[in-house]
C-alpha cells in the first residue's frame, strides 16, 4: 500500500431531514473537510452551499452499492470522502452498503479509516412534528421487499403488533408497491383497536411537508397520499390524539386521555 493510499478517509454522513438548520455541527464539519462527496443527487443538492468546488459524484436511487463502491475506491486512492444519506446513515442509509463493499474487499478495519456521523432520522423528524408518539418502546419496519422477503416483513409486523410496540413504517408505499401498507394495517388491526392513532408525515421539514392524523380504521382512506418520502407512525394501546398532537404517555400507568 502506498503512502498516498493511506491518507484517504470515509465519512458516512447523515444529513437529517433537509434544511441546513437540522444538519449537526459534526456533519457540517465533515462535509467541509472532505474533497469528494458521493450520494443520491437530491441529497447532495440540499447541502450544495457546503460542498461547492468539491468532487461531487451523484447516482440515482437503486444504485446504493455502486455509490458505495465508488466512495470506497476514492478513499483507497487517498481521497477524503463523504457518503451522504438523508436522515441517519445507519438507519436504512448508506452505512450498510459501504460496510458491505469494505468487507468484500477485505478491509482491515483501519485503512482507510471510517467515521459514521449521525443525523436526525426520519422517524425522529416525524415524531417531533406529531408531538410525542415514541415515548414507550417502539420499532422501525421498512415495508420495502426489494431487499427483504415480504414473509420476513410480515413476521416482524406480527411481532410488533403482538408486543404492543409503537411502529414507525419506512418506505410504506411506492408506484410499484401499493399493497404492503394495506396489508400492514390489516395485520396490526388483528391485535389492536381501529381507534389506534396514526400519524402520517410526508417530506418532514421540507417545503412539501404534509401531516395527517388519523387512526388505523381510517388509514385506508389516506393510502393514496403515502409515498417513499413518507413515514407512518402507528401508536400502541395507550397512544391518543390531543388537539392535533399524537401522544404516547411515558408509562402504561398514565390514564389514557378521552
Amino acid at each position: 500500500m502506498t503512502n498516498r493510499e493511506s491518507l484517504g478517509k470515509l465519512y458516512l454522513v447523515g444529513l437529517g431531514p433537509g434544511g441546513l438548520e437540522h444538519l449537526t455541527p459534526a456533519a457540517k464539519e465533515a462535509l467541509q473537510r472532505v474533497d469528494s462527496v458521493v450520494g443520491y443527487g437530491p441529497y447532495v443538492e440540499q447541502v450544495g452551499s457546503l460542498v461547492q468546488g468539491k468532487n461531487l459524484v451523484t447516482m440515482d436511487l437503486g444504485q446504493e452499492l455502486e455509490r458505495a463502491a465508488k466512495a470506497v475506491e476514492l478513499a483507497y486512492s487517498g481521497h477524503q470522502v463523504a457518503v451522504v444519506s438523508s436522515g441517519d446513515a445507519g438507519i436504512y442509509g448508506m452505512a450498510g452498503p459501504v460496510f458491505r463493499v469494505l468487507v468484500d474487499r477485505g478491509w482491515d478495519g483501519e485503512n482507510p479509516p471510517l467515521e459514521v456521523v449521525p443525523g436526525i432520522s426520519a422517524m425522529q423528524s416525524a415524531a417531533a412534528i406529531l408531538g410525542s408518539p415514541l415515548m414507550q418502546d417502539f420499532c422501525a419496519i421498512s415495508l420495502s421487499n426489494l431487499l427483504t422477503p415480504w414473509e420476513t416483513i410480515r413476521r416482524r409486523l406480527e411481532a410488533a403488533a403482538q408486543g404492543d410496540f409503537v411502529v414507525a413504517l419506512y418506505n410504506p408505499r411506492s408506484r410499484k408497491r401499493n399493497q404492503q401498507l394495506q396489508e400492514a394495517r390489516s395485520i396490526l388491526l388483528e391485535h389492536r383497536s381501529g381507534q389506534t392513532p396514526v400519524g402520517i408525515v410526508r417530506d418532514a421539514y421540507r417545503s412539501g411537508q404534509g401531516v395527517t392524523l388519523t387512526d388505523l380504521e381510517h388509514l385506508i382512506e389516506h393510502v393514496e397520499s403515502v409515498d417513499m418520502v413518507t413515514v407512518v407512525l402507528i401508536g400502541n394501546s395507550t397512544s391518543f390524539i390531543h388537539r392535533e398532537h399524537m401522544v404516547t404517555p411515558r408509562g402504561y400507568e398514565v390514564k389514557q386521555a378521552p
